[in-house]
């Protein structure tokens, strides 16, 4: 017995120590995606109370752990891991952000909200999205990426967008407010968009509506990257380079081409020696060019236990696909918060530095139109003459088209601006759960205008393309804007099912603009670029506009089931008279979560949520002082044989001029299925938009110089569908999402006063784009043609016509037929129709991201449907009313019966090409592969040493596009003219635009 009491002894030691052999500590580090330490991560042995955190390095130590265990380390806001232990000693974690935590909490209208709660129309934007595409303002990137906004991108560098939210709601400024930080700015052109965390879109009453007088064209809320309170600084360099081209051209005739077209068509022979010089220059491909693409951006990050900070700087250097064309700037962000006691306080400012070289026009005529006309055979340089430039001599060549080049290099043409952006706040908390918020908003901006055109002369005849002077154009414009916020705030749960917020907020906003136009010229020197008196004009302007608006909005949600939320805000502003300066503007919205019922609580749903809202927004965007009288000076009057200074009204008072008022109604549905995989949104809004103001005509026996008044008159209504679907698999080595949103816009004028229509954009001295009852916003309005008169016997069968006094008629075989709407036997304006719409019926976006380890790959798609552009650059090519370069179409046009059906005679009747016809109208839809990235993050390498993240990455945008529009790009942004004019008229028409450049860049980013 006692021999078998040491045997057993003896094996319950060995079993012992063998048991105590298999446990072991575990070491390690907990970080975020950037490598940042995550302190206070949670780390626990699966089905076990055994667990620690990690301290302030984000280190951990776990002991007693077996080869089979998991370790389950959770962080809030990561996606928690699981991870077997198997042989390993060391297991360091680096935890990803939760999309789905992420998505819980959005931006609105002073203040956040949880995702559950939204009861509006709101779509986000995040910082991978807008960083994925090499633009110079964040407002571009936002093309597809949701559903309801529609923008028009310039190639231009550093030319704005077009945005447009939920389509056309007034003939006036339909451009969105754009708030950054909590501060109303005037775009989004002088931000960094690498500093960007998020933007939310806000696109109904219930969201903008808290914007009273601002929110009527929807809402872009900009949300700045702010530090974490990790207690460790993360440094953060994002680089790239890259080249831009437009390798898109016309096709037009060479130079022998051009002298039989210029002797068939209209019987001309030039006699210049350079006709016969045997030249031949592309003055296409000398204006475009290879640009040269390069942006750094650096940014610091850290914090402690009560404050954080993040400071930027960024550079960006972008050569324009035209000669003489980029965009350049300096730009630097301080973002901090601070928590003392129960009072939080910070800042957010930012600083940049825009330089701009424009695309030059002259003579109303854009570069690809000079490009286009311009006869081959001419040389792009001449030493001999003044400027070093050559163009036609309108005797010896029979036109007078200007040299491209010439126009755009010759001298300079810089736009400089400074702008400042930036607020002040403080928040205390008085009792619990009550807060008062003070905030001072600001945007300071200084911008230049520097344009000289030296003395040159083109021509050896000197009578076309000349100027004996150097002209010098300086102007600078002045903005400042004050906005003061202050609020109340409180929020609290009762019962742990009733959630309650309360905001009263009271707002004020001062603006002065400041601006001084200058020029002159000098007949002396082209070695000057100053403004002198010499044949000078010299004008000032002083513009102030003030707004003040009171606040008041209730949230109530029943355990995040059953969801209310109203506001009523009250705003007066200066740009209306004294007896409709205040405007109120309240909104009520409603929420059911049905994925909260018990009836569901088993189902595949996360969220099921149907949501309605209405409300009424505002918008005072017109010209400062039309509700008053004004006086114009510098007018002269004939007395007693001399001319004697006098004034004039300038306009007609209006003092009941008042707010345009746009009621929305919106109703939507979210979903989410199997946590978060399959997540999707319907929407389905109707805007009516009533006292649009407008300027109605009035005699000319009132002797007001401006011809007309501003008065509420007008009313559109607005509707459409959006929706949203995305797909994410976020599990194993190969994860990958896809998310695609569709919007439909269509406006319908109801009124226009006693106004029977506005005109809008024109070309050659006719009108395009009109304003209708029962119409759309600026369709094009014009003849129908119906192919070419092929004998005179299809003319008479068409038209009543009239020989002149030399027996010749005004249309004869080889013209144009248009269709005689009327059957009057004449073809007038009475038979002008509309003949196109600008504005798209679809726009659409499709982004897929893939990841394989450590290889990422990113495409998006964007695209428009339903879309008509007027392509004035047909006119160009085809419209032969005198010699010019033409297109090869103009090889094919009709020279007799049956010989061309599309092309009609050169030199024929003024129909065929000073009529605005269908003939101009294309299909503007595209497809276009917006972007295309392929990336590799370098991990377990020997940089780890000195870097958490070292990503590279190869990438290019705009590709691939797919359209049957025959112009270098269907997609019309912002007109040529660089003076903020009414850019709404020109929707849709190609004046011979700058095309949207294709580029490809090679970029890293690092995180240490």
């Amino acid at each position: 017995m006692i021999k078998l009491r040491i045997v057993c002894i003896a094996l319950l030691t060995l079993w012992g120590q063998n048991a105590f052999s298999q446990t072991k500590t575990i070491t390690g580090m907990v970080s975020d995606a950037s490598g940042a330490p995550l302190p206070g991560a949670s780390i626990l042995v699966s089905g076990t109370t055994n667990g620690t955190t990690s301290d302030f390095d984000g280190n951990y130590s776990i002991s007693d752990i077996n080869s089979s265990d998991q370790l389950v380390f959770s962080y809030i806001g990561m996606t928690t891991q699981t991870i077997s232990v198997g042989n390993q000693n060391t297991i360091n974690v680096n935890l990803q952000e939760d999309a789905e935590a992420l998505e819980e909490v959005v931006v609105v209208g002073y203040g956040t909200q949880s995702r559950a709660e939204v009861t509006g129309a709101i779509s986000t934007v995040g910082a991978d999205e807008l960083s994925a595409l090499p633009v110079a303002t964040a407002d571009q990137a936002l093309q597809g990426r949701a559903a309801g906004v529609t923008v028009l991108n310039s190639g231009s560098p550093g030319t704005a967008p077009v945005v447009r939210i939920r389509g056309l709601g007034t003939m006036n400024n339909n451009d969105p407010l754009y708030v950054i930080d909590g501060v109303i700015a005037s775009g989004l052109g002088d931000l960094n968009p690498n500093d960007i965390a998020s933007i939310n879109i806000l696109k109904d009453a219930s969201t903008t509506a808290i914007y009273g007088s601002l929110g009527s064209n929807g809402v872009v809320m900009v949300t700045t990257k702010k530090g974490k309170r990790s207690g460790k600084t993360t440094i953060n360099v994002d680089a790239y380079t890259g080249i831009q081209y437009a390798n898109q051209r016309f096709d037009v005739l060479n130079s022998e081409q051009y002298l039989q077209f210029a002797n068939d068509a209209f019987g001309i022979v030039p006699t210049s020696p350079l006709s016969s010089s045997g030249n031949n220059t592309d003055f296409q491909d000398a204006l475009f060019r290879t640009g040269i693409m390069q942006k750094v951006d650096l940014g610091i990050a850290g914090g402690g236990e009560n404050s954080d900070f993040r400071f930027s700087a960024g550079y960006m250097d972008q050569e324009g696909a035209i000669i003489e064309t980029g965009f350049e700037r300096f730009s630097f962000r301080a973002n901090s918060n601070f928590t003392v006691g129960k009072f939080n306080f910070g800042e957010t400012m930012s600083v940049s530095f825009n330089k701009q070289n424009p695309e030059r026009n002259l003579g109303a005529r854009s570069l690809l139109e000079h490009a286009i006309k311009i006869p081959p055979y001419l040389p792009i340089y001449n030493s001999n003459n003044l400027g070093g430039f050559q163009g036609p001599s309108s005797g010896l060549d029979g036109q007078d088209a200007e040299n491209p080049i010439r126009v755009q290099t010759l001298g300079e043409h810089i736009n400089k601006s400074a702008a400042i952006i930036g607020s002040l706040f403080g928040e205390l908390e008085i009792i619990k759960d009550l807060k008062f918020k003070s905030q001072v908003g600001l945007e300071y901006r200084n911008s230049n205008t520097n344009i000289f055109r030296p003395s040159y002369n083109d021509d050896s005849e000197g009578a076309t393309h000349s100027s004996t002077f150097a002209a010098i154009t300086k102007n600078s414009t002045l903005r400042k804007s004050i906005t003061i916020t202050n609020s109340l705030n409180y929020t609290t749960t009762f019962n742990d099912l009733h959630n309650l917020e309360v905001l009263v907020l009271a707002e004020k906003q001062e603006t002065v603009d400041e601006i001084l136009n200058s020029n002159s010229q000098n007949p002396i020197t082209n070695e000057l670029n100053q403004v002198s008196n010499e044949q000078s004009f010299l004008q000032s302007q002083s513009f102030e506009y003030n707004r003040i608006g009171y606040l008041g909005r209730v949230n109530y949600n029943f355990d995040q089931k059953y969801i209310f939320a109203a506001s009523i805000r009250r705003d007066a502003s200066s740009r209306f008279g004294s007896n409709n300066r205040w405007g109120t503007f309240p909104s009520v919205a409603v929420g059911w979560n049905i994925a909260q019922e018990s009836f569901l609580s088993n189902s595949a749903f996360n969220i099921l949520k149907l949501r309605g809202s209405w409300g009424i927004t505002g918008n005072d965007r017109i010209g400062n002082y039309q509700y008053s009288a004004t006086l114009l000076s510098d007018f002269f009057y004939p007395l007693g044989g001399t001319l004697a200074t006098g004034t004039t009204p300038g306009g007609l008072a209006n003092p009941d001029l008042k707010w345009e008022e746009t009621t929305m109604k919106n109703i939507g549905l979210d979903f989410e299925l199997f946590k978060g995989k399959f997540t999707g949104a319907v929407e389905y809004f109707s805007n009516t938009s009533d006292d649009l103001l407008m300027s109605r005509p009035l005699p000319g026996s009132l002797g007001i110089n401006s011809g007309s008044v501003t008065e509420n008159v007008g009313s559109v209504d607005t509707k459409g569908f959006e929706l949203n679907l995305g797909y994410n698999d976020f599990e194993g080595d190969f994860t990958w999402s896809a998310n695609l949103n569709v919007g439909t816009s269509s406006n319908e004028v109801k009124s226009l006063g006693s106004n029977e229509s506005l005109s809008g954009g024109s070309f050659e001295s006719q009108d395009i784009s009109r304003i209708e009852v029962g119409e759309p916003l600026f369709f094009f309005f014009g003849y129908v043609t119906d192919g070419i008169y092929q004998t005179p016997a299809e003319v008479d069968a068409v038209l009543n016509q009239t020989p002149n006094d030399e027996g010749e008629l005004a249309v004869n075989p080889g013209d144009i037929r248009f269709i005689d709407q009327n059957g009057d036997g004449q073809i007038n304006a009475d038979d002008r129709v509309k003949i196109g719409n600008p504005y798209p019926d679809v726009t659409y976006g499709l982004n897929l991201d893939a990841k394989y380890k450590q290889l990422d790959i990113n495409l998006f798609i964007s695209g428009v449907a339903g879309v008509d552009v007027y392509n004035t650059n047909i006119y160009d090519l085809e419209g032969m009313p005198r010699l010019f370069n033409s297109g090869t179409n103009v090889l094919n046009r009709w020279t007799g019966p049956g010989t061309s059906n599309s092309v009609p005679k050169a030199g024929g009747s003024d129909q065929n090409f000073n009529s605005i016809s269908d003939r101009f109208v294309e299909d503007g839809s595209y497809t276009r592969l917006k972007n295309i990235t392929l990336g590799y993050t370098l991990d377990n390498t020997s940089l780890d040493q000195y870097f958490s993240k070292c990503r590279i990455y190869l990438s290019g945008q705009n590709l691939i596009t797919l359209s049957d529009y025959s112009g270098l790009d269907p997609e019309i942004g912002n007109p040529l003219t660089n003076d903020g004019g009414n850019r709404q008229y020109e929707l849709g028409i190609d004046r011979g635009n700058y095309p949207q450049p294709k580029s490809i860049i090679l970029g890293v980013q690092l995180s240490f």
